[in-house]
């Protein structure tokens, strides 16, 4: 029988093992997404649109998916959002009509919507089940959101460079769309290396990811228990401080993520002087983001032990991102050497920033929800983020571009970061221990 220490590192090590299955075909996709639709004969607005049926897909389930969670189980909904992944993905390598492909962007925000809480909301269980509600918890988070940096780096850089590789010696890619009559071309084989990682994803998850079982509920009583624990959900973040602040600091950091978005494709092809190697260093740029992110996801422990508070890690951390958006908005109108290095230097920092602060952020919360609300209270989060991204996007794209974007991200994520400037103090809801020996004894299979 494992001992105490031996349960939790297991935990760690499959909550960061799906992690990276979850988010590498992603990053498979990521480099190369716009470039297949203009490909298969898309307008960019109607890229755009594709695009737009993710976002509203994702927001729209994104709070039943996850009240969903808290009422099924953790794995079931893990393994849909898997499913339907893997069905996008293999739909995008092979069709070509712009419903179609619209079709499979919303099924990639439904598996968003499906995805956003239930592995961590399985690892919270099973550590405070087994260990207590004061367990370390920021260790594996940040461990986690590591293994979700480290899929996205590798998937973009590898799905960018599938398609050139294809293209040299023979012309690989040029035969494999002549010999399939143009159902497959290069930029399809990322998603189909994708499609393959997603059927190893859904089958760790089924296998690893054992959870006691709940009781049984018909379909009517799953469908009025959604709602109930939807609406709780959404109460935490009113009457709960620390709760509230993580969600508003959330919301925050999607403004300063929709700049990045939004502003630094122009930005990489105005220092290339061309669209297609703008593309490409804009791809390098989003695996470095990645990277750094995951790096600033495992000094998240660090920062909360020299600040003596997770609290002041988030405020620390989230300022840290300020500067690096002011950085790249003072330097937004130059191409000059030293303005370039100052505009990587913000890039870097503003991701490491928001990598240190998020195991932090979400430590804090786990310890102020029940099991019963947490996929829930994750999903609140991420609808949060989302929301924001989306709002600030719109505000920023009416900007003139130049420094005015940047500076007003960097502003409101300043706000976020204020927040936790003031400890929360120890009121509120205080997690409920759930029983130590089942989910203990799942994680030992």
């Amino acid at each position: 029988m494992k001992t105490s220490p031996d349960v939790l590192r297991t935990a760690r090590r499959r909550f960061a093992v799906v992690n990276l299955l979850f988010w590498l075909p992603t990053g498979l996709s990521f480099g190369t997404a716009v470039l297949l639709f203009t490909e298969r004969g898309l307008s960019l607005t109607a890229v755009a649109a594709c695009f737009a049926a993710h976002s509203i897909t994702a927001a729209v389930l994104e709070l039943p998916t996850g009240g969903l969670c808290d009422v099924l189980g953790r794995r079931p909904i893990l393994a849909l959002a898997g499913l339907f992944n893997l069905t996008a993905l293999i739909l995008q390598a092979v069709v070509s009509s712009a419903a179609m492909l619209a079709v499979t962007m919303a099924l990639v925000g439904a598996g968003r919507a499906l995805s956003s809480g239930p592995a961590e909301a399985w690892y919270v269980d099973t550590v405070q089940a087994h260990a207590g509600p004061d367990a370390d918890l920021r260790t594996g988070l940040a461990r986690g959101n590591t293994a979700v940096a480290v899929g996205l780096a590798v998937g973009t850089l590898t799905g960018g460079a599938i398609p050139w590789l294809l293209g040299l010696g023979p012309n690989i890619g040029a035969r494999l769309t002549e010999a399939t009559g143009g159902v497959l071309v290069p930029m399809s084989v990322p998603r189909l290396l994708g499609a393959a990682v997603a059927v190893v994803f859904v089958l760790y998850v089924l296998s690893a990811l054992r959870e006691p079982p709940r009781p049984p509920n018909s379909l009517g009583q799953v469908m009025r228990g959604v709602p109930v624990t939807v609406l709780e959900g959404l109460k935490l973040g009113t009457r709960e401080a620390t709760v509230r602040r993580v969600l508003l600091s959330s919301a925050a950091a999607g403004a300063g993520l929709a700049a990045m978005e939004l502003l630094m494709p122009g930005r990489a092809a105005g220092v290339t002087g061309s669209l297609e190697s703008g593309a490409l260093l804009y791809s390098v740029l989003g695996c470095a983001g990645f990277a750094l992110s995951g790096f600033g996801s495992s000094l998240a422990p660090l920062a909360a032990r020299l600040t003596r508070s997770g609290e002041r890690a988030v405020l620390v951390s989230l300022s840290l991102g300020v500067c690096g958006l002011v950085l790249l908005g003072v330097t937004a109108q130059s191409t000059a050497p030293l303005a370039l290095g100052i505009a990587v230097l913000g890039y870097g920092i503003f991701y490491m920033g928001l990598g240190a602060a998020g195991p932090n952020e979400n430590e804090l919360m786990h310890r102020r929800v029940t099991s019963a609300q947490r996929a829930t209270a994750l999903s609140v989060q991420s609808l949060a983020l989302q929301i924001s991204a989306g709002l600030s996007g719109v505000v920023m794209g009416a900007m003139a571009l130049g420094a005015g974007p940047w500076l007003l991200a960097g502003g409101v994520l300043l706000l976020g970061a204020l927040m936790w400037a003031r400890p929360t103090g120890a009121g509120g809801v205080r997690p409920e221990t759930p029983a130590a020996e089942p989910v203990g004894d799942a994680v030992r299979g």
